[in-house]
């Protein structure tokens, strides 16, 4: 088993917080925000923003990320975590973005 194999294997209670957050962000994709404005039936890497991302690179989600963060101040708690999770997921297309850039 390889160290990421390893890494992904296990539970380490020291990133607890981490898991948690990480889990939420792929929830508010799968299950809220993200599938019923973007879903479309369509795979993370297929929908509208992934589109985007590969026509004019990683600006594009990192510029909705900073959106987020901007549009998270003007929010009552619950609803700015939840504009933050949207933030995880665009940055998430960034990564997903280069690493397909450099053949992963």
């Amino acid at each position: 088993m390889t160290r990421k194999e390893t890494a992904i294997n296990r539970i380490d209670p020291r990133y607890e917080g981490l898991r948690r957050v990480m889990w939420a962000a792929y929830d508010h994709a799968t299950l809220g925000k993200g599938e019923i404005r973007h879903g479309d039936e369509k795979s993370f890497e297929d929908q509208i923003s992934a589109v985007i991302t590969r026509l004019v690179g990683i600006g594009y989600p990192l510029g909705q990320s900073l959106k987020k963060w901007d549009e998270h101040n003007r929010l009552e708690v619950e609803a700015a975590i939840e504009e933050l999770y949207g933030a995880i997921n665009y940055i998430s297309l960034a990564v997903l973005n280069l690493k397909v850039a450099c053949g992963e």
